[in-house]
C-alpha cells in the first residue's frame, strides 16, 4: 500500500478567507477599491443628455445665432488680422456658452459617480512608479487573463447593445430623416437635436443597467482579490497583538522593573513579617498620613529572601508570624492597606516593633 504525502502548508496559503477590516483599510489606503468605470460613463452620459434636453432651446438659439451671424456678417469681412481676431473671439465666446455648461455637468457627474461608489478617497499610491507595470511577462498575463476576457466580452456587449438601441431610435424616426432634406435649417437643427438626445438617453438608460451588473462583478472580483490565507490571518494577528516572544520579553522587563521599584520601598518599611523562610511582607505605617498600615513589598521564596536581606542591611525589624504572614500575602497586594480583619494582629506587631525601637 502506498501513501500520498500532502504538504499542509500549501493549503494554508490558499486565499479562502474573507479580508479583515485591517486588510480592507490598507487596500483602500492604496487606492484598491471596488469600482466600475461603466458606472461613471453611464451616469455622466445620462446627466449630460438630461441637461441637454433641459437647455436645448437655449443652445438652439445660440447655434442659430452663430449660423446667422456667420453667413450674414462674417462672410462679408475682408481677410485681415484684425477681422480674423474679431471673428475668432466672437465665435469662441458663443461656443463657450454652449460647451462650458456641458463640461461642468460632466465634471460634477464624474465626481458624484465616484463618490457614490467609493466615497471620499485620495491616494497617490496608484501614481507611484512600479517596475512590475513595465514587466513584459506581467503585461502578457494581464492581456490574456480572465479579467481581460471579461472586459472584452463587456466591450463587445456594450457596443452591440448601444448600436442596436441607437439604430432602433433612428428606425422609429426614419420618416423624419427622409424628409430632412426638405426642411429648413431651423427645422433640421431641431430634428437632429431631438434625435441626438433621444439616442443619448436611450443609450444611457441601457448603460445604467449594464453598469449595475458590472459593479456587482467588480465587487465580487475585488472581494476575491483581497482574500487572505489562514497564514495571512495569523501573521496579521501577530502584528496586531505582537509577537509572543517579544510580548513575553516585555512582560519580563516590566516584572523586573516592578520588582526593582518594590525593593526600593523595602528600606522605608517599619517591619518585615515572615513565615519565616517562605513568605515575607513589608509593612509601613504613618499615623499622620495613613488610615491603616500599607503593604510596600511582598514575596515568596527567593523574593522573600531578597526582602529579608535588604531589611537586614537597612536595620529593619523582622518579625516571624506564620499565620499573619500567610494571611497578608493572600489577602493583599502591593500598595493595599491591611484588611480590617488583620488590624489587631498587625497593631500588636507594630506596637512590639515600636517598643523595640525605643529600647534600641
Amino acid at each position: 500500500m502506498s501513501y500520498l504525502q500532502l504538504d499542509l502548508q500549501y493549503f494554508s496559503q490558499e486565499k479562502t478567507e474573507q479580508a479583515t477590516p485591517k486588510k480592507r483599510r490598507e487596500s483602500r489606503t492604496k487606492g484598491q477599491v471596488a469600482k466600475s468605470g461603466d458606472v461613471n460613463t453611464a451616469i455622466i452620459l445620462l446627466l449630460v443628455f438630461l441637461f441637454l434636453w433641459m437647455i436645448g432651446p437655449y443652445m438652439f438659439d445660440i447655434m442659430l445665432k452663430i449660423y446667422i451671424i456667420s453667413f450674414r456678417d462674417f462672410i462679408h469681412y475682408d481677410v485681415t488680422t484684425e477681422n480674423t481676431q474679431q471673428v475668432m473671439s466672437s465665435l469662441s465666446i458663443q461656443a463657450a456658452q454652449i460647451v462650458a455648461p456641458i463640461l461642468l455637468v460632466a465634471m460634477v457627474s464624474g465626481v458624484a459617480a465616484n463618490y457614490l461608489q467609493i466615497g471620499f478617497l485620495f491616494s497617490t499610491d496608484p501614481l507611484l512608479m512600479k517596475l512590475e507595470r513595465i514587466n513584459p511577462l506581467q503585461g502578457f498575463k494581464r492581456i490574456y487573463s480572465m479579467r481581460a476576457i471579461v472586459e472584452l466580452i463587456k466591450s463587445i456587449l456594450k457596443i452591440s447593445l448601444v448600436g442596436f438601441v441607437t439604430f432602433l431610435v433612428l428606425w422609429m424616426n426614419r420618416e423624419k430623416l427622409i424628409l430632412l432634406s426638405h426642411a429648413t435649417v431651423e427645422q433640421a437643427l431641431m430634428i437632429i437635436g431631438k434625435l441626438t438626445i433621444q439616442m443619448g438617453l436611450a443609450a444611457s438608460v441601457l448603460l445604467i443597467f449594464l453598469a449595475i451588473l458590472d459593479y456587482m462583478y467588480q465587487k465580487f472580483d475585488f472581494e476575491k482579490s483581497i482574500r487572505m490565507s489562514k497564514q495571512d490571518l495569523k501573521d496579521e494577528y501577530k502584528k496586531m497583538e505582537g509577537d509572543p516572544l517579544i510580548k513575553s520579553r516585555i512582560k519580563e522587563k516590566q516584572r523586573q522593573m516592578a520588582m526593582q521599584r518594590m525593593m526600593q520601598e523595602v528600606p522605608k518599611a517599619d517591619v518585615i513579617i515572615t513565615n519565616p523562610t517562605h513568605y515575607a511582607i513589608a509593612l509601613k505605617y504613618d499615623d499622620d498620613k495613613m488610615d491603616a498600615p500599607i503593604v510596600v513589598a511582598k514575596g515568596v521564596d527567593y523574593i522573600a529572601l531578597k526582602i529579608r536581606e535588604i531589611a537586614k542591611h537597612n536595620d529593619i525589624f523582622t518579625i516571624e508570624n506564620r499565620p499573619l504572614a500567610r494571611s497578608l500575602y493572600d489577602q493583599t497586594e502591593i500598595g493595599d492597606m491591611v484588611p480590617e480583619s488583620l488590624f489587631k494582629a498587625v497593631a500588636e506587631v507594630l506596637a512590639y516593633v515600636y517598643r523595640l525601637k525605643k529600647l534600641v
